[in-house]
């Protein structure tokens, strides 16, 4: 049977049978569209090949567990909620659970009331974000299109000057991209960005989105305007170091990413979170993303 996309997706992890009936017809009524794992293994299965708009994951399952399912899971889905469904209530499992990545996490017995509630907040938070984001890609406007032999359709005027400005001049039809081009479109972005070497600097390439099957947007970091920790910090009654931690849970980083970047803790990253939702008056880290884009494009909060 064709997977039903007119509704939102949930993808609900969890081994006991009791709770998948349950959660299931909750979501159903609810209008969603479930998905069903056993285990974290079955999960990351599934996501390799349907993006879900929700996850539901239990803390504790048989052969992968959720933790460890939900940091592997964040390399596939940096910026879906995913939710711990879970009867521990011991504060190290629920850090544990957010330095792994993890959203929100409510406890069981599941009250569905309260779970569908959880579930259409986070989706609207999500797609929000992703409107913002969305809109941040395009306020650069270093956008380029191409096929997918690597052959440029078109630019933007801003990425044809930036391009120019760094020795090379084209013309739609007239230029190709050299290199393993067509694996990279392939990805649609999976892979790493692709780096082009040019006479003044390396240009950073980011795949954007595809617009058919033979036609993809990519877009040109320049790497004169990457954003700065110093918007978030004049905009937004935070530390430097606390602006620092914010730009980059915007950019979709976990915990534990955002401590390898900055050389910290995960615990010490989730204690600046717990300053800045204070000063910033936000409960959880989807809001706090959604302002901190907003700061980022220079709009009022």
């Amino acid at each position: 049977m064709p997977l039903d996309r007119s509704n939102p997706i949930v993808l609900v992890v969890d081994d006991s049978p009791d709770s998948l009936g349950m959660i299931h017809t909750a979501l159903q009524i609810g209008g969603y569209t479930v998905l069903v794992a056993l285990n974290g293994k079955q999960a990351l299965d599934i996501v390799d090949r349907i993006q879900p708009d929700v996850v539901l994951m239990d803390a504790v399952m048989p052969v992968m567990d959720g933790f460890e399912s939900c940091r592997q899971m964040r390399n596939l889905l940096p910026l879906t909620p995913i939710l711990f469904m879970t009867g521990l209530t011991d504060p190290e499992h629920i850090v544990k659970a957010f330095d792994h990545g993890g959203t929100d996490y409510i406890t069981k017995p599941l009250n569905p009331d309260e779970l569908l509630a959880r579930i259409t907040a986070h989706v609207r938070s999500a797609h929000l974000i992703g409107d913002a984001r969305a809109a941040l890609d395009s306020a650069r406007q270093h956008v380029i299109s191409v096929n997918g032999r690597g052959e440029m359709l078109w630019t933007t005027p801003e990425a044809r000057e930036l391009l120019a400005g760094n020795g090379i001049e084209v013309a739609a039809g007239e230029f190709r991209f050299s290199g393993d081009i067509m694996a990279w479109l392939g990805s649609q972005g999976q892979m790493q960005d692709l780096i082009i070497h040019t006479p003044q600097q390396p240009l950073i390439i980011r795949y954007f989105k595809a617009v058919h099957a033979d036609e993809h947007l990519l877009r040109i970091v320049d790497q004169h305007q990457l954003l700065d920790a110093s918007v978030l910090e004049a905009a937004l009654p935070v530390t430097k170091r606390e602006a620092e931690v914010l730009l980059w849970v915007a950019q979709g980083k976990t915990n534990r990413e955002i401590g390898e970047i900055l050389t910290l803790s995960p615990r010490t990253v989730n204690k600046h979170l717990e300053q800045i939702y204070s000063k910033i008056q936000v409960d959880n880290r989807a809001a706090a993303t959604s302002i901190a884009i907003q700061s980022l494009l220079g709009m009022s909060v």
